[in-house]
């Protein structure tokens, strides 16, 4: 039994097509000129877009919505920070500040006198920074706290004396100094430490400072001064001092699209090169070098009205938007060889809107598929939870439209100019009419220089390229053979197994120094900050966010009973915990006050601030209630993005489940943590839509059911393929790896979606024919834009930054699995597993080409029962009749070789199939 077609929109699809190619072909001059001025129009556009764009990296790559943001709010309500009032540990964001890091040279103890005055040092000139001639200073700039700028405490312990180092017992992580309830966390300011048993340090590494700065003008000219200051400061004999500030990721993340337009345009030309290259013909009149160039060119019109239109309309221009013009390169390509593929197999004798009809319908249908798939794939990117993908999205879609609109109108045209030319037999370079032949006695130099215009004389069409011929004489039918396919599954097998195991070992979050070139003087400060200061993590809030009973002691012990729960996990401290609550009990003790009623509970907290009055920024009091309070605990060895997955969501388990009040947790940090809880399932989401509305168009435009479910199944196994090997190479799930994933869809789409379309619409009467036919036809021209991307994104290789090497190996990944699937594993199972031909179909195309055959050749003596049971329907008659008149006909050997379908000559195809055949 044959199978249901779906073509209900293919069909008439096609024939719009078929008219619109002849249109273009009959006014090539309107269709060429019109996307030109449009596209200067719109370019106009890019004079905004200095002012459209937006790197921030807090809005655009961390989720909108995300919960860290909406506790950020609530602290913010109930706790503002006072001028009078600074700590460190309850600051809602990272504000303003500058930092250093020094570490002992070679092995050698940092707690010594000869390394602390060279941090002294450090201080004093960190101190003495100034920009607009001394009007901004540390002094005038820094956050104060009883008049004076807040201290670094390990200076502040030895009195700015660096001989007193080695004679001061020093406590880890939490010095008690002599001042009665004067604590001091460490824990954070020194590190590489080892302890003695009771707790003093007896050895560290490297030590920590901190500048904090006030949010007022002069902040960021003082911090680039800063910069400057260190940039080239090694004088020191003890230690080896980094540094960083609150700038250095945005100055990170706004020089890396500066730093890659370099790299981008070596990847732009060598595309543009190997395009070139890849269509030159020695045929002085059939070279394609000028076709090319303008396929090329119109990929950039694409771009540049896309881009321009938006940057009118206002939408952000985001540093991830810096890779969509490549991928439109890409897709514009690929499309450029797939409709120069079908001119150059049309017959060269028809004229140039009739060669143009025929190619826009086959090759327009099948890039219409690819394009309505990549474009809704990229607006259902929409709906991620990150605004720099949304702008990804949103700018590549609408590049897409621009390129498959400026693909089948300018590209389209300047094709039927060089048709033309093709048509009165010109040469590529000279325009002049050239002769088909060599003259007698012309030279070689000549004849390699002023002849062309050759064709296939039996087919009509142009000579078949060499690599054409591998895939239809090698390749194609290698495929074909039994071993060759079980072999082909075998490998599939390991490829999937390969995948799967991968995927199980991806690991998730963008670490903050990959935003940084590795020559960046943020590297080093992230290296020595995690290897020697991981051992402590974020000091996190436990806010009780309603109010609460604090002065019923069932209720308070219900609520230590949570604040405890946290304690237990094993990333928390289980000694470091702040508490106003426990403080102000032991207070009350203290003082002999009953803390259990809310009169006198309320009525001596003032007493209590007055005693510890950090505590007083921890608890809201309104109207004579506490609305909200805070308790802090302090995080262990949160090293990596495991441990600050593992931390996010021990944090969620443990707020769902205490039963005593809402609770919610925050720390600045956590802002880009939340990334963790929505990249999976927004992958996921965004990739499993897209491929069930892939599925949805392929059922739509590719005339068979099955072969249409083999695409979807094609791009999903490829998108399985490329997250398992991208773990296996190092690259984590991060939003630009994200970003690729997506791309990686689009990419899928056009090697799979051209293959199954040319192979449902070939005329062959066999599954392994059509396959032959499918590969001949489209297997060089997708291995073009393959190649053609993968030598682009070469470069990218040898970047100096992570996310452009990070591009590189995906997109390397998509095109060597998308390739692989394309010409390989896909054209293989839809051979076995399609039910794109039957027997009976194929006694039906071998009666229909057979009588078709017989009619052309105009023979006399043909029965007329061949044509009466062809008409009456009765294949099994009539195929019984052919193979006699076959017999018959030997004689007609050569009249059989061929016969005219349209305006094309085609060999019979029992010549191919049929080892009988006369």
């Amino acid at each position: 039994m044959g199978c249901r077609r779906t073509d209900c929109m293919e069909r008439p699809l096609s024939r719009l097509f078929e008219k619109l190619g002849g249109l273009v072909g009959s006014y090539p001059i309107g269709f060429f000129i019109v996307p030109l001025v449009v596209s200067f129009i719109l370019g106009g556009g890019f004079y905004f877009i200095e002012k459209r764009t937006d790197n921030d990296i807090e809005l655009q790559f961390t989720p909108r919505d995300g919960p860290s943001k909406k506790a950020r709010a609530v602290v913010q309500e109930y706790f503002p920070r006072q001028k009078s009032e600074f700590s460190s540990q309850r600051l809602v964001s990272e504000g303003h500040y500058a930092t250093i890091i020094a570490v002992a040279k070679g092995k050698s103890n940092i707690m010594t006198k000869e390394a602390f005055e060279d941090i002294i040092k450090l201080d004093h000139k960190v101190k003495s920074v100034s920009v607009v001639e001394n009007k901004w200073t540390f002094v005038t700039l820094c956050v104060k706290v009883n008049g004076g700028c807040v201290p670094n405490d390990l200076l502040e312990i030895i009195e700015y004396d660096a001989s007193k180092i080695g004679h001061m017992d020093i406590f880890y992580p939490v010095h008690n100094s002599s001042a009665p309830s004067k604590h001091t966390f460490l824990g954070s300011t020194i590190g590489g430490v080892r302890r003695k048993e009771n707790g003093v340090i007896d050895f560290a590494k490297a030590v920590k400072f901190v500048y904090f700065l006030e949010n007022k003008g002069g902040v960021e000219k003082w911090l680039q001064q800063f910069q400057k200051t260190f940039l080239n400061d090694h004088g020191y004999k003890n230690v080896m001092v980094s540094y960083y500030t609150s700038q250095s990721k945005q100055e990170e993340i706004d020089k890396l699209t500066a730093d890659g337009i370099p790299l981008f345009s070596i990847t732009y030309a060598l595309a543009i090169t190997f395009s070139v290259v890849s269509c030159l013909r020695l045929d002085n009149v059939r070279n394609k070098v000028w076709v090319a160039l303008i396929g090329v060119l119109s990929a950039g019109l694409a771009v540049l009205s896309s881009f321009g239109l938006l940057l009118y309309a206002g939408v952000p221009f985001v540093m991830t938007v810096a890779n969509s013009p490549f991928l439109i390169l890409g897709i514009g390509v690929d499309d450029m060889f797939i409709m120069v593929s079908n001119w150059q197999n049309t017959n060269v004798k028809d004229s140039v809107p009739k060669r143009m009809a025929h190619t826009y319908k086959e090759a327009a249908m099948s890039i219409t598929i690819t394009t309505l798939t990549d474009v809704l794939g990229f607006y259902i990117g929409l709906m991620s939870d990150f605004p720099s993908i949304q702008y990804f999205c949103l700018y590549t879609s609408t590049a897409i439209i621009f390129c498959y609109v400026y693909n089948i109108t300018f590209f389209g045209a300047f094709m039927a100019l060089n048709g033309r030319r093709e048509e009165r037999n010109g040469h590529w370079l000279t325009y002049m009419k050239v002769p088909t032949e060599a003259p007698a006695k012309s030279s070689s130099w000549n004849t390699l220089c002023c002849v062309g215009g050759d064709y296939d004389k039996e087919t009509g069409a142009e000579k078949i390229q060499p690599v054409n011929n591998f895939f239809k004489n090698y390749y194609g039918p290698l495929l074909t053979k039994p071993w060759a396919k079980a072999a082909v599954i075998l490998i599939y097998a390991g490829y999937l197994a390969g995948s799967i195991y991968g995927c199980f070992h991806v690991e998730q979050g963008i670490d903050l120094k990959d935003l940084a070139a590795d020559d960046s003087y943020v590297i080093s400060y992230y290296e020595r900050d995690r290897k020697y200061f991981s051992g402590f993590g974020p000091n996190v809030m436990l806010v009780v966010r309603e109010p609460f009973p604090y002065w019923d002691t069932t209720k308070r012990s219900e609520l230590r009973k949570c604040t405890d729960d946290f304690r237990e996990l094993d990333f928390v401290s289980k000694r470091l915990y702040t508490s106003w609550l426990d403080a102000y009990e032991h207070f009350g003790k203290k003082m002999n006050l009953n803390l259990n009623n809310k009169k006198s509970f309320m009525a001596n907290l003032p007493k209590f601030f007055v005693a510890v009055p950090e505590f007083k920024q921890d608890v809201n009091i309104t109207r004579g209630t506490i609305p909200a309070s805070r308790f802090f605990i302090q995080t262990v060895h949160i090293s990596n993005s495991s441990m600050e997955i593992k931390m996010m969501n021990g944090l969620e388990e443990k707020m769902k489940t205490c039963g005593a009040a809402p609770l919610i947790t925050f720390h600045p940090a956590f802002i880009y943590y939340d990334q963790y809880a929505v990249i999976v399932p927004s992958t996921v989401l965004n990739i499993g839509v897209t491929t069930a509305v892939m599925l949805v168009i392929s059922l739509l435009l590719i005339p068979n059911p099955l072969c249409s479910i083999w695409v979807t199944v094609s791009i999903g196994s490829v998108i399985v393929g490329v997250t398992g090997f991208m773990a296996l190479w190092g690259v984590k799930l991060d939003t630009v790896s994200m970003i690729i994933l997506v791309v990686c869809i689009g990419f899928t789409v056009d090697f799979s979606a051209h293959i199954s379309y040319c192979f449902v619409s070939s005329k062959k009467p066999s599954a392994n024919g059509r396959m032959v036919d499918a590969l001949f036809m489209l297997g060089y021209p997708i291995m073009q834009g393959a190649l053609s991307t993968i030598l682009g994104v070469v470069v990218l290789a040898a970047s100096k930054n992570h996310i452009f090497r990070t591009f590189f190996k995906i997109m390397t990944l998509v095109m060597v699995f998308g390739l692989l699937h394309g010409i390989t594993f896909l054209p293989v199972f839809l051979t076995l597993f399609s039910c794109c031909s039957s027997e009976k179909d194929e006694e039906k195309q071998e009666v229909k080409d057979s009588v078709a055959a017989h009619n052309v050749m105009h023979d006399s003596n043909r029965p007329d029962d061949l044509q009466y049971a062809y008409d009456n329907k009765d294949f099994e008659q009539c195929h019984r009749n052919i193979m006699i008149w076959k017999e018959n006909l030997k004689v007609h050997k050569q009249q059989l070789n061929v016969y005219v379908i349209g305006s094309g000559q085609h060999k019979h195809p029992c010549l191919e199939y049929d080892p009988d055949c006369p």
